[in-house]
């Protein structure tokens, strides 16, 4: 039973996100911030749901909220939407859904090709340790993804203005200061949380396998995206990096994560591959 209610619930979903994201892109070709906030109620219409798809599914198989890659893929999704309906609250930034939904949308396409069924989980994955270590470090992945999102959005908007473009798009684009400080906050936010995860992943690795590092192609990939987020928020913290260059490398940087994210998982052998 919580399985048929899981995929119906997850199939709802999808249907809304994609009206939402259809919603945010007709508010830039009708040029109306209305349209754009009722894609918003759409988007939280849809992550509503699609909590309660995530909750079915824990119910039936236990706490862990992500195991296999198109688990992954929902999760990811659930925690943007999370992180940017609740940054809503704070700035003006609802066009920007233009880019957040669509993605989260093509998340879970990708995500509701293989997901659900009844999946054994083999003993190395069983424990608190493996859903603690998935759960924070998706967390602060996907913060990372909206962190780009942002910075894209910033970038779009900084061209359009320097090159007098924006007249006509004036009252729909968001603020270039609140997309800075959504970048900002994304990476303030994702950076110890993906490192909390990549520590937590290493105790169980311990445990698992006895050592703390295999050089596995995710850990190595993982690795140098944490040095490239870490470097990254040293400047924006230490020396007050604002506004293009952030926004420029903080897509840079998630181009690095996504390599490890999902080329990774797809085409290399990794101990990460597990179902």
């Amino acid at each position: 039973m919580f399985y048929e209610m899981d995929i119906l619930l997850y199939k709802v979903a999808l249907i809304i996100y994609l009206l939402s994201s259809a919603g945010y892109i007709s508010s830039l070709l009708v040029r109306r911030v209305l349209v754009a906030r009722v894609s918003t109620w759409f988007l939280a219409a849809a992550f509503t749901i699609h909590t309660i798809s995530i909750l079915f599914r824990i119910v039936e198989r236990g706490p862990s909220p992500a195991i296999s890659f198109p688990e992954n893929l929902s999760f990811f999704a659930w925690v943007m939407t999370a992180t940017y309906l609740a940054l809503q609250l704070k700035t003006k930034t609802r066009v920007l859904g233009t880019l957040v939904s669509p993605v989260v949308f093509l998340l879970m396409i990708c995500a509701s090709i293989r997901l659900g069924g009844n999946i054994v989980l083999p003993p190395v994955l069983q424990g608190w340790l493996v859903p603690l270590h998935v759960g924070l470090s998706l967390t602060g992945e996907a913060l990372f993804a909206l962190a780009s999102c942002a910075g894209v959005m910033y970038l779009i908007q900084d061209n359009l203005i320097k090159s007098k473009q924006v007249k006509g798009f004036s009252r729909l684009l968001p603020p270039l200061m609140d997309l800075d400080k959504i970048n900002h906050l994304c990476l303030l936010w994702g950076f110890p949380l993906l490192t909390t995860g990549i520590l937590v992943g290493s105790i169980w690795a311990r445990t698992a396998w006895g050592s703390l590092w295999q050089w596995d192609p995710k850990q190595v990939w993982t690795l140098l995206a944490w040095l490239f987020y870490a470097v990254l928020l040293h400047q924006r913290v230490a020396l007050g990096w604002k506004g293009h260059k952030p926004a420029l490398l903080s897509i840079v940087a998630f181009i690095f994560l996504l390599f490890s994210f999902v080329i990774v998982g797809l085409f290399f052998t990794t101990a990460h591959s597990f179902i």
